[in-house]
């Protein structure tokens, strides 16, 4: 959940099932520190995982947020230990929404959405939480299209609508 939607730790735990609409694939967050209500896109693999939690409680994260903070550091410390990886120690709650942060500016280069979907009053804080990171698989296959049968076709091999030129669709899919 942190991972995906980028929310702060308080915000996942607070959320209730009635705020999952898993129909329309989306979660209603209420924002910790004031703003707006916001609705965000959840995948269907976090909808997989939400139908294994048990619904006989109004709130899909039960107990205290204390003890299941302790129960992930000894997870973690597990899998670092196992994995051979002392990195993983340094995951926290929060990593997960630098995480998210990153990514979503890596894919969109629009800082402003960032801090929209952050829930960020400044963008001095989303400017924090995006981290600049140089990937090297920035290359993509560009194809056009002039239909409607041929835009379907590309999505369905796997490619991105960028933008209209010249009457073309223009799309794309990382190499």
């Amino acid at each position: 959940m942190l991972k995906e939607t980028g929310v702060r730790r308080g915000e996942a735990w607070n959320l209730k099932w009635i705020d999952f609409d898993l129909e329309n694939k989306t979660v209603r967050v209420t924002p910790e520190k004031g703003g707006k209500t916001k609705m965000l896109k959840i995948s269907g693999k976090l909808i997989a995982m939400l139908h294994q939690l048990q619904r006989n409680q109004p709130k899909p994260f039960n107990g205290s947020l204390k003890h299941f903070a302790r129960s992930y550091r000894r997870q973690r410390k597990k899998s670092a230990h196992k994995l051979q990886n002392q990195r993983i120690k340094q995951i926290t709650f929060h990593t997960f929404r630098h995480w998210k942060a990153t990514m979503e500016y890596h894919k969109t280069k629009d800082i402003l959405y960032v801090k929209q979907l952050l829930g960020h009053k400044s963008i001095q804080s989303t400017m924090k939480y995006t981290q600049l990171v140089n990937f090297e698989n920035d290359q993509f296959t560009c194809r056009t299209a002039e239909t409607v049968e041929e835009a379907k076709k590309l999505t369905e091999a796997g490619f991105e609508f960028v933008t209209h030129i010249d009457g073309f669709e223009l799309f794309r899919k990382p190499k």
